[in-house]
This record gives structure tokens, sequence and C-alpha cells, in this order.
């Protein structure tokens, strides 16, 4: 008898994702293509909030964005601006309730907000509202701004933002529709990616450039940190709602997160990683015949570590991307069956070769086990794993869903008993120096607290069960 399996994928989950586009007809139609784009970033659930100047209307669902928005719901999202989210749960659980856009209609009128981030004082926030008669709808920290919002005495909505965000802390890139307006905000410290974009006569805001590609807009710049830009018929308006703090980019948006194609904090995804790929080169070489990946999100690495070592890049290991989280296995358990459904090993390429596989992180350790002793059952004399960031030794806070710090290998392993666990023949971490070099920060304005366990922020209030989802 067949039983259900559940994929253990070892790598951390993308947060969210946020479009939002004002100017444009069929904006809705548009936004689902804007989510498209951004699909990586969560899988979970996706919305879309549009209006016409009248009515205001919001639509989302559970799954893939593609099997949410049929034709017919997005015939029901009629307008010239809409906001759009797709959602990996960071805070608050897996259910249709906790889907983005949230919907209030509320003292400040009707409004949509769609949040990527994470507030590190939610919870405190949430027991002060509920202590003042507040009744939550969700469990998502997003809805704490809403009822922030609702609950200020500031009577325009912009000032109502403002003052509802200086009581937050943490990461957070918003977007908020109202029946004639977008407004696209930054966090002070930047930690969230947001951009801004034109499309002939619109305005279009997003989480990664990406998304701006396959509707043909231009990218124009980022929102500042500690920005609101206010979208309207009468233009774009550029709001400083709080003073800007010492910058903290997300640097694991480079290592994994973005796709390659993006512009991420004013920087190519793409030729970070191969830069990543030649640093790692240089700190950790190995004697061998061929440079594989583990693809996706490892291939620039391996491209760079390829080009600057002089080993030929060959792809020894072939992604399945037509997988979803739930798979039958046969009655007779197949050994590492969900790493082989996502991975194939090309035999004729690793067999009696001596291998470097350049992977983007070790999270768990699990899933870097499985894979090196796949490669080895192929025939690899050598298998010499090599990590394009440092050692991962604490969680984040910040809009990632990640295991706890005692699940994480390298907070509690060196790297000679990691390298054991996973079986390899020899383990290279690329330097937490290098990784900055990559991205020439000089003036350490990326967090980098999973490699640290330093938080910029004060508050990390964040409870395990709230935090995974």
């Amino acid at each position: 008898m067949s039983t259900t399996f559940h994929l253990d994928d070892d790598h951390f989950h993308d947060e969210c994702g946020v479009f939002g586009i004002f100017g444009a007809d069929e904006a809705a139609k548009l936004a689902y293509l804007g989510l498209y784009a951004l699909q990586h970033r969560g899988q979970e659930s996706a919305g879309i909030a549009a209006t016409d100047g009248v009515q205001f209307r919001v639509e989302r669902g559970m799954g893939l964005v593609q099997d949410v928005f049929t034709p017919e719901v997005i015939g029901r999202l009629p307008g010239f601006a809409a906001i759009g989210h797709t959602r990996y749960s960071t805070a608050g659980d897996t259910s249709l309730g906790n889907a983005q856009p949230l919907a209030s209609d509320c003292n400040k009128g009707k409004l949509a907000l769609a949040h990527n981030g994470n507030l590190t004082n939610a919870l405190e926030l949430r027991r002060n509202l509920e202590h003042k008669g507040s009744i939550f709808q969700t469990t998502s920290d997003t809805e704490v701004i809403v009822h922030l919002v609702a609950r200020s005495k500031v009577g325009n909505l912009a000032g109502a933002v403002a003052d509802a965000l200086g009581q937050v802390e943490g990461a957070y890139s918003l977007l908020i529709l109202t029946r004639d307006e977008i407004f696209a905000v930054r966090d002070p410290r930047g930690f969230r990616p947001l951009a801004i974009g034109r499309l002939r006569d619109a305005w279009v805001v997003a989480s990664e450039t990406c998304a701006f590609d396959l509707i043909g807009a231009e990218y124009v710049r980022d929102v500042e940190p500690g920005e609101m830009l206010r979208i309207s018929k009468g233009g774009l308006e550029s709001i400083r709602f709080a003073p800007e703090r010492t910058h903290q980019h997300c640097i694991f948006e480079h290592v994994y997160f973005a796709r390659p194609d993006s512009i991420v904090f004013g920087r190519g995804v793409n030729a970070t990683r191969e830069r990543l790929g030649r640093l790692l080169a240089r700190e950790c070489p190995a004697i061998a015949d061929i440079v594989v990946p583990v693809p996706d999100s490892g291939v620039p690495a391996a491209i760079g570590y390829a080009a600057e070592s002089g080993i030929p890049f060959r792809m020894g290991l072939i992604r399945n991307h037509y997988i979803g989280r739930t798979f039958i296995e046969p009655e007779q358990a197949i050994r590492d069956f969900g790493v082989r459904l996502k991975l194939n090993p090309v035999r004729r390429l690793l067999e009696g070769h001596r291998v470097v596989l350049v992977d983007d992180s070790i999270v768990r350790g699990t899933t870097s086990r499985k894979i090196v002793r796949m490669v080895r059952e192929a025939g690899a004399a050598e298998v010499h794993v090599r990590i394009s960031c440092p050692p991962t030794v604490s969680p984040c806070h910040y809009g990632i869903d990640t295991p706890t710090k005692i699940e994480l290998i390298a907070s509690r392993n060196s790297i000679e008993q990691i390298r054991e666990f996973i079986g390899a023949d020899s383990l290279g971490y690329l330097s937490l120096e290098s990784l900055r070099a990559a991205l020439e920060d000089t003036e350490g304005k990326f967090c980098t607290s999973c490699y640290t366990g330093v938080y910029p922020t004060e508050n990390i209030q964040l409870e395990v069960e709230a935090h995974r989802g």
C-alpha cells in the first residue's frame, strides 16, 4: 500500500513577494503577471486587491498564483490600480484567513495592505491592542499595522500610516491600496527589497525587478529606507516618514532568495553570485575534475567557481521543476526519496571524477548529506562540497522562515563535524569578509544576523510557533 510523503526541503524558505501597479488598464491582469514572476518568494497563498475608483475588490486563495487567479477570478477585479501578494508564512498560520492583501473598512476608508517582512515587536503590540478592545481576525503580524492605522488619531491616511509605523520594529516593505491611491513604504533599515518602475504612464512597485521585466516595465530606483511613496493620478510623491537608520539589507537575498535575473538593493543578483563563486574558489580551492552545481540556486556560484579555478563546469545534477509538496511513495521505500524527486544525477558526467559540489547554503545538513550520497552512488570518486556563504548559525527574525537555532547544524558543530555528517571528502565555506567584499559592503549596510547571531533591532519577540507558521 502506498504512503503519503512530505518533501523535507532543507533550505531557508522564501518569505513573501509584493507587487503594485497604478494607472494601467486591466491593472489586475498585470498584477497577476507580476506575482507570477515573484512566485519563488512564496507558494502558499496569493491575493490581489483592485480598484476602479468606485468599486474596491479583493480576491485571495491558497496555492500558486496560476491556480488561484483563473480568468473568471481576474474578471472580478476591474480597475486602474491593484496590489498583489504571494505568501510563505513566517508569522501566522498557513490559512486563507492569513492570505494577503488584508482588507479593512475603517475610519480611514477602505484599504488593502500587502506586507513583506516581520515585525519583531508584534506580540507586544497585539496584546496592547487587544487590551484596548481591538479584535483580530488573523494570526498574522501584518494585521497589527492595520489596527494601528485605524486607531491613529491622525486624520489623513499618510499621517496615520506614519504614526502606525512609528510604533513598530522590524522589517516591512508595504503596499497599501485605497480607492484612488497606492502607498509604497519601506522600513528605515531597508531589510527587505522594494523597487519602483515605469510602464508607459503607469507606476509599478515590486519586491524584485524580474516582475518588471515580464510586463515590459523599466526599473527606476528603489524605494528608499524610511520613505513612503504616494502614487496617485497626481503622480508620484515622496514622503520621508522616518529618519533613515543604519541600512540592514538582507544579505541572503543575494545569496539565495532573489531570482538571479533581478536587481536587488541596486545590484544585479547573478553577477553577485558569480562573484561569490570566484571568491570561494580562491578561499577554498580543491583538486578536482569537474565543478557541479546543486541546481538551481547553486548554478551562478558554480559558474564563478569554475571560471576562477579553471576546473570544467558540468551540470551533473538535473532538477525536476514539476513537483509539489506531497507525493505518493511506493510501498517499498526508496532511500532519499524526496531528494531523488527533485534531483537526478547524470552518471556519465560524474562517474570516476573528483567533483566540486557547489551549493548556496547548508541549513540542517540533512539534504546536503543525501545529495553527497547520491553523487557518490552515481560513481563520483571524490566529493568536495563548497558553500557560497558563511556557516548559518542563527535564525532570521526579519521575514524569512528559518529553523530554530538548535536545528541549524552550524550552530552546534564545527566545519569538520559538518563535513563528517554530510559525508564529503572536504567542506569549505565562503568567509563573511569575502561575502561582504562580493557586495562591496564596506560600510556594513547588509544584515548578517544569520551568520553572526547579532541582531540590529532590540526587540526580538517572535515566538517559535508564530515565527514558523
